[in-house]
């Protein structure tokens, strides 16, 4: 089970960078591409900041040190969670891996270029737009949804120690 979710981990991170390889080369001129006009699209977006582009007018110089230091942080609990989880619970070290690829794939980013390259553009004509996001990113919301599945799927119940009740009698 190890070797496969090690797999799934290393697949989107080489999935995610190869991506990121090919915005930056042919997108980061400033053309961007209509895949489904007025609603997908890719255009090059450097994103110094975390998620959906938060803190990302925030000039510190700590704050590359402050981001890559959590998605270290994440990466430990992760691989500790994972080692500690029971086997059995194959989707849940499916969410696991899944995230991992995802949080490492953007920590490359962070460490190699000083900012996460985002690409993918979702919108709805000229009336909603998502922030720019890559397949790191989908891959960690993806994660993370099948962890709260997982948690809903395998509620940590107490198993009662005595009688019910919680008394002798």
């Amino acid at each position: 089970m190890k070797t496969r979710c090690c797999l799934i981990a290393l697949g989107i991170l080489g999935f995610d960078q190869l991506t990121k390889w090919l915005a930056v080369r042919e997108l980061a001129g400033g053309g961007g591409v209509d895949l489904i006009p007025g609603y997908l699209g890719l255009s090059y977006v450097e994103n110094t900041g975390v998620a959906f582009g938060l803190f990302d007018g925030m000039a510190s110089p700590w704050k590359p040190w402050i981001l890559g230091g959590l998605a270290l942080v994440a990466v430990a609990v992760i691989l500790v969670y994972g080692f500690y989880a029971p086997k059995e619970r194959r989707l849940l070290h499916l969410a696991l891996a899944v995230t991992l690829g995802g949080v490492v794939g953007n920590l490359i980013d962070r460490v190699v270029r000083g900012f996460v390259v985002d690409f993918v553009e979702f919108h709805i004509h000229q009336s909603f737009y998502w922030p720019n996001f890559n397949v790191a990113d989908s891959a960690i919301t993806i994660g993370v949804a099948l962890l709260l599945f997982d948690s809903l799927k395998n509620p940590a119940a107490e198993k009662p120690s005595g009688p019910p009740g919680g008394g002798a009698r």
